[in-house]
């Protein structure tokens, strides 16, 4: 008897899949044609609210209110003109991959499978990218928090094999980043037991990278005091302004004092691709642990991110537990251990690798590294726009592909006007820029990992900002 969960058509299910490829390619095609944003309307809203489906709908009804429900109002991310957080922008390529990947459902922990062997070829590819050792081990995870977090948890269980049968016996371990440090770290820091108060976050420079002086000063405080340093986090690419520290001299200071260098390469690392970029995160291959994104500069589909851990005996004993049902055995399917659960938290995993598999293979590095080059060229012309233009100013150095600047308005005004500023960009639909703030100064920050956009999508922003500056500053009486 045919499954319920299956087509009773398979025909009239092929037609509605076609349907919505061809919808989703078109989606793709014309995104420059629509507003980067719109606000979810109250009966869109209203409709999408509705009681649990006892029964079912037909697939084409089902896939109708998609298309008039859903598909219109994203964040905007993958549009021309969106360059809030860090967000990246897809491809069709890996677009087909997730349909692909979702067909054919496979359970990620290892196995005698194709996909293991895909995503093992893929943290091949990755380390050789990025200049990581290669016997390094490595596993594709959600996003960057979760994989700094196992960065963190396995720099804790280097520090005292223990803690994992033991716990952490009223000890204060304690890691150190700057104050520029994504708050990924104290979440962590929170989630393993060391508490917030365990993250020592150091003093910045003029560029907004650690102060190698303050540091030193308080890991020697703080084994005074009686605690335990045990990790360095190096950032290669901050969130704030993309400024990335002395990777270099954090890696020797690390050698020196003990301690445990984990690098968040989020998004910079990446600039590792492009020769004239690479200076900028050299040292990172020195690291203990490297964590990095790749729906950010890998302009891949969320979610998918990277770990890799420099010493695999330690990262493997992290995490490897055991249990009868998990063994491998002489035969079948089980013959190869489950190799991916003993690297990471999860035991059930997606088949992640495979649109960064197909993508690497249509797209080629190449093309990721002239897409990066790219980026950070264009935020040069946007940061000399910037400059150029009277009623602007750059609120930051623009190291890599971030730009924080804003409206020119007297100082108590500064940061409302510009805040309105951002708010009409938005709501408008002309461009997406996220904010922050920079030395008490509201920043419009402009974060470019998108691959659409064009340096006349730039000058419609500074073009904007100014326009919308003009009109909201209400002059001196």
């Amino acid at each position: 008897m045919p499954s319920e969960l299956d087509p009773k058509d398979w025909n009239a299910f092929r037609a509605v899949a076609h349907q919505a490829l061809d919808d989703a390619i078109t989606y793709m095609q014309t995104v420059g044609d629509r507003p980067v944003w719109r606000t979810v309307p109250e009966d869109v809203k209203k409709a999408l609210r509705e009681p649990l489906p006892e029964t079912g709908q037909p697939l084409e009804q089902v896939y109708s209110q998609f298309k008039e429900l859903v598909l219109p109002y994203p964040n905007g991310n993958i549009h021309p003109r969106f360059w809030g957080w860090v967000m990246g922008t897809g491809s069709p390529t890996a677009m087909l991959a997730e349909m692909l990947g979702g067909a054919m459902n496979a359970h990620l922990a290892g196995y005698d499978q194709s996909p293991s062997i895909v995503e093992e070829q893929t943290l091949e590819w990755l380390k050789q990218m990025l200049g990581y050792p290669m016997e390094a081990t490595g596993v594709l995870v959600s996003g960057c928090t979760t994989a700094n977090l196992i960065g963190l948890a396995v720099a804790r269980h280097a520090a005292d094999p223990e803690i994992r049968a033991s716990g952490l016996g009223g000890r204060q371990m304690t890691v150190y980043g700057s104050t520029e440090t994504h708050s990924w770290a104290a979440k962590a820091c929170e989630l393993m037991g060391l508490g917030k108060a365990a993250l020592r976050l150091v003093p910045v420079d003029s560029d907004f990278r650690i102060k190698l002086d303050d540091l030193a000063a308080q890991v020697a405080a703080d084994r005074a005091a009686g605690m335990q340093p045990f990790c360095v986090i190096g950032n290669a690419g901050t969130v704030n302004t993309a400024a990335t520290d002395d990777l270099n001299a954090l890696a020797d200071f690390c050698e020196r004092e003990d301690l445990w260098f984990h690098v968040d390469g989020a998004f910079g690392a990446l600039a590792a691709l492009v020769p004239k970029l690479r200076p900028q995160v050299a040292g990172m291959e020195r690291a203990d642990s490297l964590a990095f994104d790749l729906h950010k500069w890998g302009y891949l589909p969320y979610e998918i991110a990277c770990i890799f851990v420099r010493d695999s005996a330690v990262h493997r004993s992290t995490f490897a537990t055991k249990a009868h049902y998990l063994n491998a055995i002489a035969g079948g399917v089980a013959r190869e251990p489950l190799v991916f659960p003993d690297l990471g938290i999860q035991l059930s995993r997606g088949f992640r690798a495979l649109k960064l598999w197909m993508a690497l293979k249509n797209q080629g590095v190449d093309a990721w590294a002239r897409a990066i080059e790219r980026n950070v060229d264009d935020c040069q012309y946007l940061a000399a726009r910037i400059t150029a233009t009277p009623e602007l100013e750059l609120l930051a150095p623009v190291p890599l592909n971030i730009v924080c600047f804003r409206y020119r308005a007297p100082e108590a005004e500064a940061n409302a006007l510009n805040q309105a500023i951002l708010v009409r960009l938005q709501e408008d639909g002309i461009a997406l820029p996220s904010s922050t703030v920079i030395d008490g100064k509201f920043a419009i920050r402009v974060a470019n990992t998108n691959h659409r956009t064009s340096r006349e999508d730039f000058d419609v922003l500074v073009e904007a900002v100014v326009r919308l500056g003009s009109s909201l500053l209400v002059p001196a009486q």
